[in-house]
């Protein structure tokens, strides 16, 4: 073998060791074993170690000239240093996970063979402020059909609006306000616990529906006396930005999937999963150990109740099932007031005695409760960005010493082997194209928030996520576009300007073939951040589940046809018509369809093509409309995990890029509720007998059983 021979295997041995030890073998691993995922933490942390030594020694410390020079390539170090840190943590995690879903099964079991009346009570509470009806009838009614047998529901308003107290009259559930909005949602729910005295209490936001089998699948945990909190995911009916924008519903998860079914069950295996403010279940008595009520410090109340509940030796439980389904941000707008929120929440615990920093935690929860990621994570994305923009129209290197061979040698098996261990840890949950557009998305707005709390970490208002049709509307965000924009054509003119020998600003060649890929690669997500900037029209006011099952078409003359739905929504059903069947009503005709455990629902045809057909519901507030409610909310309709492969997922995105979307067309949606009154309202409950909410649930399960057939 000649010395060429020798000098290129040299060059590529830690790559083919990466390709070996994680994309060949990895996969085959049993990735439930403590072994395979010591394995893996082994060989990343190999080559990254690997790496960090070259790049301090070679690439940092020989670096000379003046001082804004040495001072570049430092700050470029120090950050790419802190986002490895970061990394560290996430793998450390990553060393334990836990799958409670067998649990819940023997929980489940024992909980439904006691009489009903040994079950503990449970208070329901849905806290709200702004939201519209659209959003808030499914949340209660979803509440209502939980088959658990004692509990009760309380609507937690603080806008205290007369037509909600009204509708939740109508419905049988609690109805409780208070005089002024402190605190916000902790506050809310604070009142609240002064109100009702239920040994345990389940929270979900207002746009949160519950699957029936919430508590049966919950409840069991708290056998466990250490057991403060039971938490399950936050699943979406309905697209996120990235998946609407870039019309990727079909072949990209939520962008919350990765934590909460890849990073939760770790924590939970360190006993460091934590209250996430929806979709959850709290002992009242783990409350009474800390004053009977959630934190007020941070606005992420949620997080700080369970730091503060481990110093009193209580648990947050992760089951990591799908058990309650919300909206996900609708619009780029509710997408960053909501993750602002959350980071700016974050950043505030450093700052208090509760927080990750204080007495009474041990250090691996300390190392989990930090809010590093927010600040790592953000920091990165612009310098990916930035960095090679610097060097292309300044010269400034980020990194003495580098090479084409040092390149290949060093960092290529650095960035496979990262990625690698996440492909096996998080097995079709990192999708890494996805998140590098989408931590240089959020980085825009998310960096400057997170460092102004820093500087100030207390004072800011607190803001609600719209939701409904208050977030139904299609706009752009013109900073981030026109941000974006302007880099690529930065980065595009940097590369153009280069590579003319007269006026070349970089004096090494050698390093632009390596430098122009790094380019190409910032303009693809940069585009795709223009493209995710820009909101996708929004269709439909109801979000539509596909189901195949009969259904019957009574026309206005009383002759049936008979077909399967296509898809149905709260607003209307798409039905194929069998084909030995002749379709009884016509365009603008008013009929009536026969759905399975919901009876009869009256509409008008919009749509008939041959043997297809569409009808717009007519469908006021009924037991009829509860029960379609429960149909399409409550019953798991969308409750299957999301199985897509990262190069599937990275195709797809890429592909995006080609997409033309098609002319928008919004559907009206109309929840018939009156406008809430300017004047505010002095503090108010409707306290309704648990009978009243029985009698309701009663009169639900009568007519779900009449239909059943």
């Amino acid at each position: 073998m000649d010395s060429d021979s020798i000098t290129v295997l040299q060059l590529l041995a830690p790559t083919i060791f990466v390709v070996g030890a994680l994309y060949t073998l990895g996969p085959m691993l049993p990735i439930d074993r403590t072994w395979t995922r010591v394995f893996v933490f082994c060989v990343v942390w190999l080559i990254v170690g690997r790496y960090q030594s070259w790049r301090l020694f070679v690439t940092v410390l020989p670096a000379r000239g003046a001082w804004y020079e040495v001072g570049w390539v430092w700050f470029v170090y120090l950050v790419e240093l802190f986002a490895t840190g970061d990394a560290v943590i996430l793998y450390l995690m990553f060393l334990r996970g836990t799958d409670r879903k067998p649990e819940a099964d023997i929980h489940e079991a024992r909980l439904r063979a006691m009489p009903p009346s040994e079950l503990p009570s449970v208070d329901i509470y849905i806290p709200t402020y702004n939201e519209p009806m659209d959003v808030l009838e499914k949340t209660i009614t979803g509440a209502l059909c939980l088959d658990y047998p004692n509990f009760q529901v309380w609507v937690l308003d603080d806008g205290r609006r007369p037509w909600l107290k009204e509708f939740c009259r109508d419905k049988g559930v609690g109805y409780l306000t208070r005089p002024n909005n402190a605190h916000a949602k902790a506050g809310n729910i604070n009142h609240a616990l002064t109100k009702t005295n239920a040994p345990y209490v389940a929270i979900f936001d207002a746009d949160f529906i519950p699957q029936q089998n919430f508590l049966m699948r919950t409840m069991g945990f708290f056998a466990d006396p250490k057991i403060g909190i039971v938490q399950t995911p936050h699943a979406f009916y309905n697209s996120d930005p990235m998946q609407a924008n870039l019309a990727l519903r079909k072949t990209l998860p939520d962008d919350q999937r990765f934590f909460f079914e890849a990073i939760m069950p770790s924590r939970d295996g360190w006993d460091a999963a934590f209250c996430c403010g929806s979709n959850s279940v709290t002992r009242r008595e783990a409350l009474r150990s800390v004053g009977d009520a959630l934190p007020t410090g941070s606005i992420t109340e949620d997080m700080l109740l369970t730091l503060v509940l481990l110093r009193k030796g209580y648990i947050t439980r992760y089951l990591c099932e799908r058990l309650a389904f919300g909206l996900a941000p609708e619009n780029i707008e509710a997408f960053f007031v909501q993750r602002q929120r959350w980071a700016r929440g974050g950043m505030q615990i450093l700052f208090l005695p509760e927080g990750p920093l204080g007495a009474g935690l041990g250090f691996m929860h300390r190392l989990m409760f930090l809010p590093s990621h927010w600040l790592s994570q953000s920091c990165t994305a612009a310098l990916t960005i930035v960095t090679p923009l610097v060097f292309l129209w300044t010269g400034l290197l980020p990194l003495v010493n580098v090479t084409s061979a040092s390149i290949i040698n060093y960092i290529v098996p650095m960035i496979l082997v990262l990625m690698g261990g996440m492909r096996i840890l998080a097995p079709g949950k990192y999708f890494p194209l996805a998140s590098q557009v989408l931590g240089s998305f959020q980085a825009f707005k998310i960096l400057p928030t997170v460092l102004l709390t820093l500087i100030k970490p207390f004072g800011h208002a607190f803001k609600v996520t719209p939701k409904g049709k208050d977030a139904r509307r299609s706009n752009y965000d013109r900073n981030i576009f026109w941000s974006a924009a302007a880099l690529i054509f930065l980065t595009m003119g940097g590369l153009v300007v280069n590579s003319m020998p007269e006026i070349r600003i970089i004096d090494d060649a050698l390093l632009l073939p390596i430098l122009a890929l790094w380019c190409v690669i910032n303009m693809i997500v940069l585009f795709l951040v223009c493209m995710l900037s820009v909101q996708a029209p929004l269709r439909r006011s109801e979000e539509r589940f596909t189901l195949d099952e009969a259904i019957g078409l009574f026309g206005a003359n009383g002759e049936v046809s008979t077909g399967f739905i296509r898809d149905i929504s709260l607003s209307g059903v798409a039905i194929a018509v069998d084909a030995d069947a002749e379709i009884v009503t016509q365009v603008g005709e008013y009929a009536r369809v026969f759905i399975r455990e919901v009876g009869f629902v009256p509409g008008r045809v919009v749509r008939q093509n041959r043997k297809f057909l569409a009808l717009q519901f007519d469908l006021p507030q009924s037991v009829e409309r509860d029960l379609l409610i429960s149909k399409l909310f409550t019953l798991g309709l969308n409750t299957a995990a999301d199985l897509t492969a990262s190069s599937a997922a990275t195709l797809a995105i890429l592909g995006s890029i080609l997409k033309v979307r098609s002319p928008y067309v919004r559907a009206e949606a109309s929840d018939g509720a009156p406008a809430a009154p300017a004047e505010k309202l002095a503090a108010e409950s409707l306290v309704l007998q648990p009978s009243e909410q029985k009698q309701r649930l009663a009169e639900l399960g009568a007519q779900r059983r009449s239909f059943a057939a």
